[in-house]
């Protein structure tokens, strides 16, 4: 008779739930070990304990990632919800850059056996079906890579999601560019940060009353309303986006300025169609819009710049660069924030001015100040959070913290720039008509004014 002691004691399967099964895939498709920790929806977890915790919520996750893997698909995923973090997305990001950068993580690319291993694995889950549909916000651009028709419905995709959700997201001044932090004192903030920007422009272009100023780009129309109301400057204002040609033009007829602001809404390439400004204006102004024009266009962009200036006129570009060796946007900013945009190290940029007959004479970095910048909006994106899901709905919410999070590490990390870059265009005789320093750029910041 066989006892209950006799009996060779019962093997409990060791639990395995959705965690197990991908985190070998994933460690194979990484090169190393998970840098994150990871709980799907069946409640299970692996990865560090110590490390943030990404929450994969649905199966749905992971057929996006098989339909479109790398950062689109992920960055969809985190669109729609179905993957989240459990902290600060800022804080978890950082800490999964940090933790790749550390363990030398460099995911190779997948071969053909890795692939089917993924869908194996994905069907034993339950994850296999039909491509989960594309977000609303991602934009469907058709056309012409920077035809005319095509960077109207590029520059609409983002300028025109509406002045109200612009309007809640910036400062009274609605500069939508970086700002020039010159105080860490209490109570200065974006907006005196704004105005210290546009203030500084204003200097570097040495503009007097009676001056005549060209605004490529003019945005909502910070620059261009703070040179006419501060500065007694005549300017003309051209934007792509109609809602924000409307706004300024609205600004200019409450400030009083209809006498010194033309308002164009137009394409920066319908300037040169009009020869009664061709080599009239004293100063133009192009702040963040050049990464919107396309590497093969941009030789014709800056020749529009000098054209349009008069002997000794000045040009200042502030743009958005990128490393030598960083990418610069990346598939989510150019498919749902900045569609066809093009950034290039700075050098390429200083070179391209040159090449259509400029004298760079100043390049001031502010990357630092971008970081604060975007700080600063994703603060009031936070803070406002049922405000903005109420205008605009939770995934293009969604979008823009993804956006504004990503953007300020990028700045943080040395991956993206922006720079001020001054040029004149000498006359005949090679005269800048330039002071000789820069004593009365940087005297009292606007905020002392």
């Amino acid at each position: 008779m066989t006892t209950t002691a006799d009996r060779p004691p019962v093997r409990r399967a060791t639990p395995t739930g959705a965690a197990q099964r991908l985190e070998p895939l994933a460690e194979r498709l990484l090169g190393g070990g998970l840098p994150v920790r990871v709980r799907m929806w069946d409640g299970s977890e692996a990865g560090p304990e110590d490390a943030p915790t990404v929450h994969v919520r649905s199966r749905r996750a992971l057929r996006r990632l098989l339909w479109e893997p790398g950062e689109l698909g992920l960055a969809e995923a985190y669109i729609t919800g179905e993957i989240d973090l459990d902290e600060d997305l800022g804080d978890g990001l950082r800490a999964m850059r940090r933790a790749m950068d550390e363990r030398g993580l460099t995911p190779p690319t997948p071969s053909l056996a890795d692939r089917l291993r993924a869908a194996g694995t994905a069907l034993r889950l339950g994850a296999v079906g039909l491509r989960p549909p594309v977000p609303a916000a991602r934009a469907g651009l058709r056309g012409a890579l920077h035809s005319k028709a095509r960077d109207r419905a590029a520059i609409s995709h983002h300028y025109d999601l509406s002045n109200a959700f612009y309007a809640l997201l910036l400062d009274e001044t609605m500069a939508y560019s970086c700002g020039y932090w010159t105080s860490d004192a209490p109570g200065y903030g974006p907006a005196d940060a704004q105005r210290d920007k546009l203030e500084l422009i204003c200097r570097k272009l040495g503009l007097r009353p009676g001056a005549r100023l060209l605004d490529i780009g003019c945005g909502w129309g910070s620059l261009t309303l703070h040179a006419a109301q501060h500065h007694g400057v005549r300017v003309t204002a051209v934007t792509l986006a109609a809602e924000q040609a409307a706004y300024v033009r609205g600004q200019v007829t409450a400030r009083g300025l209809e006498e010194l602001v033309e308002v164009l809404n137009i394409d920066y390439r319908d300037i040169a169609e009009r020869p009664e400004t061709r080599g009239t204006y004293d100063a133009v102004s192009t702040i963040e819009m050049g990464e919107h024009v396309g590497d093969a266009e941009y030789p014709a962009f800056t020749r529009i710049l000098h054209d349009s200036l008069r002997p000794q006129g000045r040009v200042l570009v502030q743009q958005m660069s990128r490393g030598a060796n960083a990418p610069g946007g990346g598939a989510f900013i150019e498919s749902y924030i900045a569609p066809d945009m093009h950034m290039r190290p700075v050098g390429e940029t200083v070179g391209l001015l040159e090449g259509a007959g400029l004298e760079v004479r100043d390049v001031e970095a502010l990357r630092e100040h971008y970081v604060l910048t975007v700080d600063a909006w994703r603060r009031t994106l936070e803070e406002r959070w049922a405000e903005f899901t109420a205008l605009v709905g939770e995934e293009t919410a969604r979008v823009w913290r993804l956006y504004l999070v990503g953007g300020a590490l990028a700045f943080e990390e040395r991956r993206m720039g922006v720079d001020q870059i001054l040029c004149v265009r000498p006359d005949r005789a090679g005269d800048a008509g330039m002071e000789p320093t820069r004593r009365d750029w940087y005297g009292s910041s606007a905020g002392d004014r």
